[in-house]
């Protein structure tokens, strides 16, 4: 904002799964302003018929830095097409570069790297070259202790940014309140500094903070965080959300509904959608499923990679889905419950997944 101030005679200007049958059915830029003083100038006794002094005023001139061509602010009123048009880059590649799916909703004030190509996350400023091995060790060694209360595993300390440390990582920004971001963390960026002078993680943003016990899935990261009211956060766990075509739906602080604890069958109950003999997560298998939206579920499975592979649900491995149903005091459950309040956790799926080039 930029706002101007009456100084004297100057003018200074400051700018300040879904299991289908389960359901069913930058920096702101600062004005540059002349600060200079108005001066004073003795007249010409021989051209004023009073010999007085005379005053005159100095032009005070103001400039602007221009605004960083490569960051776009969202308007009123626009869409990722729209902004793509206004800047004359290809709707594809601002997704790219921007790490947005199709479907992204923006909102007014949100910004938008438009400079294609560059390596650079412009709006945070931050290098999307990966960092060297050296400080890559660091970061592994830095998250295994930032996230050693909970249950998600320590990274190897091997260098290599792969798909588990960056998943680590986006974990630590919701964490630490940065820009959520599957993404190579840059060295001595203003993100890398924040990762170590935190000295915990708080409550994500989006997390259902009003229910006693809480789930907060984030589909960009691929992680689950669980708490307790606005008072501390349970555990991390890593999960995998749905894949293409099967993609588990964002919903916004609803209740569990429904769980079963499949005792019958070893805690494993066949999907009807995808069903199978033995388990087989590949297949739509499903340890001691925990519904909250329809059909779509949290349940076990023995595979979990750190990226989209159910058909609608958000996976954990078995004994993190006994850790969690331990918390909710459900592992005692020996028939299912379709008992809101007996269930007792309210759920709230984020983000999107978008693959690292």
């Amino acid at each position: 904002m930029r706002v101007g101030w009456l100084i004297g005679l100057g003018v200074l200007l400051v700018s300040c799964s879904t299991d289908a049958t389960e359901q069913a059915a930058g920096s702101t830029p600062e004005a540059v302003a002349d600060t200079t003083v108005p001066t004073t100038d003795v007249g010409d006794p021989t051209t004023s018929s009073t010999g007085a002094t005379t005053t005159t005023e100095t032009t005070t001139t103001t400039t602007t830095e221009p605004d960083d061509p490569c960051v776009a602010t969202v308007d009123a009123g626009d869409s990722l097409s729209l902004v793509a048009d206004e800047e004359g880059v290809a709707l594809d590649e601002l997704l790219e570069e921007n790490r947005l799916a199709i479907d992204t909703i923006v909102h007014p004030g949100d910004e938008l790297d438009v400079c294609i190509g560059n390596d650079i996350d412009d709006v945070t400023g931050a290098s999307r070259l990966p960092p060297g091995p050296a400080a890559v060790r660091r970061q592994q060694e830095r998250l295994n202790e930032l996230f050693s209360p909970y249950i998600i595993a320590d990274l190897a300390v091997d260098g290599d940014s792969g798909s588990m440390t960056r998943q680590m990582l986006c974990a630590a920004r919701m964490g630490l309140g940065l820009r959520i971001s599957a993404t190579d963390m840059s060295e001595d960026s203003p993100e890398e500094e924040a990762l170590f002078e935190a000295e915990s993680l708080r409550i994500p943003a989006g997390a259902p903070t009003w229910a006693n016990k809480w789930i907060l899935i984030d589909e960009t990261c691929q992680v689950m965080y669980v708490g307790e009211g606005d008072d501390r956060i349970v555990n991390v766990f890593p999960t995998s959300t749905g894949e293409p075509g099967f993609e588990t739906r964002n919903v916004g602080g609803v209740a569990a509904f429904r769980f079963n604890p499949a005792v019958e069958n070893g805690g494993w109950h066949d999907s009807s959608a995808f069903p199978v003999g033995v388990d087989n997560p590949l297949n739509g298998n499903m340890y001691k499923p925990l519904y909250f939206s329809q059909g779509q579920a949290i349940h076990g499975a023995n595979y979990v990679p750190p990226r989209p592979q159910s058909k609608g649900c958000a996976r954990m491995f078995t004994w993190h889905q006994d850790t969690l149903l331990a918390w909710l005091d459900l592992d005692d459950n020996t028939e299912p419950t379709w008992q809101r309040g007996e269930i007792g956790v309210t759920v709230t799926v984020q983000g999107q997944y978008r693959p690292e080039p």
